[in-house]
């Protein structure tokens, strides 16, 4: 069995084939798709795929960081109001990206603290987007100091010493197609960090793995990321896939 703990299955590029993407996916052994929330837009589209494979499609639910700009204390409001309808596995995606723009570098740290807050009082985990700012969101949660947050640093291709203090802080490392990358560096990092920090991810549409590389990305091409990764930890890939769904079984209560 392998999880997918990151995938927008709901996003515009899957219109004409989303079935037979999934299909791909169920093909290949994924069993669970977690789905991180984009904006106010995306919602629905994820309780779509939930009713149509419940118990498989794990819909989160948060505000990414390049979605927050001048009226995000209004949009954060629905978020919450969709958080107290129902129950979801995470509040996701949330963090802060500085790759683009800075222009709303402090709201998207304000944006980013209310929904942690949320979340611990959910006791639910964050799934944490943190493009140019690893170290920067590692310094917020340990000035943030409440201990009790956890979740995934989703796309980890930071360094050991960042995935260190990553997993002292409660959290595990999300890998997914930058492993594959020849210049990531991600595998020297990989081959010092026990397998009981990671979870598989593909972020699809985005970040497909070598050999997919240019192209959309698609949950079945996790198969790549856990071959690639059970190659680095010298593990059959059986057990890889074992360890690291039981990782996101853990993480996500499911």
């Amino acid at each position: 069995m392998l999880i997918d703990t990151h995938t927008h299955l709901y996003a515009n590029q899957f219109e004409e084939d989303r079935t037979e993407m999934i299909q791909r996916a169920l093909d290949v052994g994924v069993k669970h798709f977690f789905l991180p929330n984009i904006d106010l837009d995306s919602i629905d589209g994820m309780y779509a795929l939930e009713a149509a494979y419940p118990g498989q499609m794990h819909p989160m639910m948060g505000l990414h960081p390049c979605s927050v700009a001048a009226d995000y204390k209004q949009v954060l409001e629905n978020i919450k109001s969709e958080l107290d309808k129902r129950s979801f596995v995470a509040i996701g995606e949330i963090g802060m990206d500085l790759y683009w723009d800075k222009t709303y570098e402090q709201e998207q740290k304000t944006a980013f603290l209310m929904q942690v807050e949320w979340a611990e009082k959910l006791d639910i985990p964050i799934v944490i987007h943190s493009r140019e700012t690893t170290q920067l969101l590692i310094d917020v949660l340990k000035d943030y100091g409440s201990g009790r947050s956890r979740g995934i640093f989703h796309c980890f291709g930071g360094s050991y010493e960042e995935a260190k203090q990553i997993i002292d802080l409660g959290f595990d490392l999300g890998i997914g197609g930058v492993l594959t990358f020849k210049k990531s560096g991600l595998s020297e990092v990989l081959e010092k960090i026990p397998l009981k920090h990671l979870v598989l991810e593909t972020d699809s549409p985005y970040l497909s793995p070598t050999p997919k590389r240019g192209k959309r990305n698609e949950s079945a091409y996790i198969a790549y990321i856990a071959q690639k990764l059970a190659d680095i930890k010298q593990v059959p890939l059986e057990e890889l896939a074992r360890i690291t769904s039981e990782n996101a079984s853990r993480i996500f209560k499911i």
